[in-house]
């Protein structure tokens, strides 16, 4: 999963739900600039990314069954490419790898890697926010998740691990066990958004979200003030 250009907005329900546009607005415009160091790695880390359109992101994974070193290695290799590629999430299949392998790193907390995970359980309270991809450069769409969500899976050592999640992390845990099912944020979004999206994606453009009426109405409001 491609990095929020607002964090915020996954983590809380007022602006990912518009009522608060002119905060989310500024906070995605205050986003600081990358240098050109970081910019060269990102474009090496997404030149190593399955891209949309390869039927691998749309297969299912199959579980890990053995705890090796070349295990461990390609963990290390995604993990790599997530943090250059300035994602929160990566799954083995948008490397190539039709094995239930994640790795994520939300916020400022360490990556961690999980084996064949499973949901456990989702909160009721849910959540509508922009997500990214790195298999979808460019495109964020409108998604609806549980705020909260429990993930059961293993270590890279095999041990048992059990994630209790919420906001950010609980998207991005989400977002990428669906790419181990073979399922896109695209196929979470409205129709609309999807349509939008793909045209996007085949003129080469980009594509987010457009603008409600009260979200304009607030940016204006915003602005006058100022």
């Amino acid at each position: 999963m491609a990095e929020p250009q607002d964090t915020e907005l996954a983590e809380r329900p007022e602006l990912a739900n518009g009522e608060d546009a002119a905060e989310r607005e500024n906070a995605q415009h205050s986003a600081p600039a990358l240098d050109p160091e970081t910019l060269a790695r990102r474009d090496a880390a997404l030149a190593q990314v399955v891209k949309f359109g390869d039927p691998v992101l749309n297969s299912k994974a199959s579980p890990v069954s053995t705890f090796d070193e070349p295990l461990s290695r390609e963990i290390e290799r995604m993990t790599a490419i997530m943090r250059d590629a300035i994602g929160v999430g990566l799954a083995a299949t948008q490397v190539g790898i039709l094995r239930r392998i994640l790795v994520f790193a939300a916020g400022e907390a360490e990556p961690t890697a999980v084996i064949n995970p499973e949901i456990e359980w989702l909160s009721d309270d849910v959540v509508v926010a922009e997500e990214g991809c790195l298999s979808i450069p460019r495109i964020t769409v409108d998604v609806e998740r549980p705020l909260h969500a429990r993930v059961s899976g293993l270590d890279q050592g095999g041990e048992p691990l059990l994630i209790e999640a919420s906001g950010l992390e609980a998207r991005v845990l989400q977002h990428e066990i669906d790419h181990l099912d073979g399922v896109l944020m695209l196929d979470r979004t409205s129709p609309e958004q999807r349509k939008g999206a793909l045209r996007a994606v085949r003129e080469g453009e980009e594509y987010s979200p457009p603008t409600t009426d009260a979200e304009e109405a607030l940016q204006g409001e915003a602005a006058t003030a100022a």
